[in-house]
């Protein structure tokens, strides 16, 4: 079955826990995070990649173009910024075209997420019965989370820097939760000792290639 699903991929934030640095500009196994994204997100069998950027925006900007495009990407800056990622959604919640049935939000900052990771959320999307669609491992909630077109308009309602959790809450029998047996969908980067720690897990490691999915 032919889905038509966007990647939205959000790079926007200030990396305020970083002391200094562009999180996103920060190389594990000597690609940048916000490179990995990309990377994971134009292998994916989503059909076009939607960035949207803010701090720093021209450098981070110039770290996506960097990376092989194989399908279509567009580029959206966010002004409005520093009010949360939840600003950034709605930039690029309205931006996306009526062909397009649903998108699969995804973090700049998960270094682990691959391309299997995306596509085993895209496949468990059903159009007859449009469900949220979230990763799930050990009882806990992950990202990315796929969002269907007739949640567009609650998204782009969302405020400040918590993300769509609250639309989890409330739609709770609406969504379908996928298993997989990986922490990758937990594994973001904010701190120093955060990065130190994915480097360290790179070394010995073939991190180009994508765990299996469900798992790795």
């Amino acid at each position: 079955m032919s889905r038509r699903i966007a990647v939205v991929l959000l790079a926007a934030g200030t990396s305020s826990r970083m002391a200094g640095p562009n999180k996103l500009l920060c190389e594990v196994d000597g690609i940048t995070l916000i490179g990995r994204a990309m990377r994971a997100a134009l292998e994916s069998s989503g059909t076009e990649i939607v960035v949207v950027t803010g701090w720093e925006a021209e450098r981070v900007e110039a770290a996506v173009a960097a990376v092989p495009a194989s399908k279509p990407v567009t580029v959206l800056r966010n002004a409005d910024y520093r009010a949360g990622l939840a600003s950034s959604l709605g930039r690029a919640m309205l931006q996306l075209p009526a062909p397009i049935e649903a998108a699969l939000v995804q973090l700049g900052d998960m270094p682990w997420i691959a391309a299997a990771h995306i596509d085993r959320l895209i496949e468990a999307f059903d159009p007859d019965h449009p469900d949220i669609v979230v990763p799930v491992h050990g009882g806990r909630r992950g990202h990315p989370v796929l969002w269907p077109r007739r949640f567009f308009p609650a998204l782009c309602d969302l405020t400040g820097d918590v993300g769509a959790r609250e639309l989890l809450v409330r739609h709770a029998s609406e969504v379908r939760a996928v298993p997989f047996d990986t922490d990758a969908i937990f594994d973001d980067i904010d701190t120093p000792d955060e990065l130190a720690g994915a480097r360290t897990r790179a070394i010995g490691t073939d991190s180009t290639l994508p765990e299996p999915p469900g798992g790795g």
